[in-house]
Formats: structure tokens, sequence, C-alpha cells
């Protein structure tokens, strides 16, 4: 009997979400001013991309599949989840690898041709069917994506935002995990003006984030 696979929810790992999404309009009095810019503005606008396509990531495995198609399957998920747009994704695990707890292998995965490393520990039988199998799985650079990035600032401040301006991030581009990248937004309220003051954007095992 074949085992599927099951992510394993580490205490903790839920914080890193999205943060940042206040930023309502300033009630203090401006007597009617404009601001004027008081850094650089951003030369990339990012216009609300379109929405994530439904459904499950395509192909999926066959019903038959081998352990090794089963987990590299659950990596390309993750990569997509990583980069928040959907791509051209493939992902390779050794063949031989088992559903045995303990077992530790490297993964690869690529996004539009970049290529992630993963690090994977299988774990113990789910509690719940002997089908399921509990895995960890940790990239060793994250990926950034234009869209995905547009797609988080939308989401987070939804009906106030107007546009969001950055510094000309790639389509996909490799990026440190978890730390502050290269590339920073700002963004722009309705009825404002840019002022200059970007936030830097980092790269998350669950996506972009904004802070």
């Amino acid at each position: 009997m074949k085992s599927k696979i099951v992510s394993v929810l580490i205490a903790g790992s839920m914080c890193l979400v999205a943060t940042g999404c206040g930023g309502g309009k300033s009630s203090g009095g401006g007597g009617g001013a404009k601001p004027k810019p008081a850094g650089t503005v951003l030369p990339q606008r990012l216009d609300k991309p379109p929405t994530m396509p439904d459904g499950e990531l395509k192909p999926s495995p066959a019903a038959g599949a081998s352990f090794s198609e089963n987990l590299a399957y659950e990596l390309r998920r993750k990569t997509q989840d990583m980069a928040g747009a959907p791509g051209e994704i493939t992902a390779e695990c050794p063949t031989d690898v088992g559903s045995k707890s303990g077992t530790k292998v490297t993964c690869k995965t690529t996004y539009e041709g970049l290529e992630v490393e993963w690090d994977v520990s299988i774990g113990d039988k789910s509690a719940f069917s002997d089908n399921l199998v509990q895995y960890k799985a940790t990239p060793r650079q994250g990926i950034l994506t234009r869209d995905g990035v547009a797609r988080l600032l939308y989401g987070n401040y939804r009906d106030s935002i107007d546009y969001a301006l950055c510094n000309d991030i790639p389509k996909a581009v490799l990026a440190p995990l978890g730390t502050q990248s290269t590339y920073a937004c700002e963004v722009v309220f309705k009825g404002q003006k840019p002022v200059g003051f970007p936030q830097p954007v980092r790269a998350t095992d669950s996506g972009p984030r904004y802070y």
C-alpha cells in the first residue's frame, strides 16, 4: 500500500504572517497641503495582479505513484506557495527515498528555472491514518516574484491601496529566506501621493512578506 504525505505544523510556524495591514489616512491636521516626497520615489509600478488559479496544482501524482513522486509533488506545491504566483515548477527527490521515520534527504525544485534545494526529514505515521506520513521540508533559499509581492500588497490593503511602487522586482528571483532582501516597496493609498519611504520585502517559505 502506498504511503501518502502530510505536512507537519510546527508550533510557532504560523507566526510568519503578513504585517503592516494598517495604513489608514492620518486624522492629524494637515491643512489640506499635499505632502512632498521626502525620499526617493521608486520606479516600478505594481498594479493589481490576477487571482491565483483555483484547484490543485497540475499534474498531480497518479494513483500508483511512488513515495518519491508524492514527495516531489508536495514540494512543487510548497514552491508555488513560496513564490505566491503560478509558474513552471519542477521537483525531484531521490527515487529510493522511503517513508521510514528519521529518513533525511535533499530534494530540488525549480521555479521558472530558479533552483532551490530542500532539506526533508520524514516523520512518523499520521495519527489519522497509517497511509499518511508526516514530514518537514525546509528550503535553503527563498523565491520572490513580482506578482507574488503585488498579490500580497493588494491582499493586505484591499480597497485602500491605489497602487504600489517597488525597486524593479524581477518576474522571479532567488532571495535569502526570512531576512530583508534587496527589494522594497511603497504602498500608495487612494487619494495620496508617494512619499519615498518604502518597506523591505522578504521571502519566506509561505510566500513574500512586507515589513
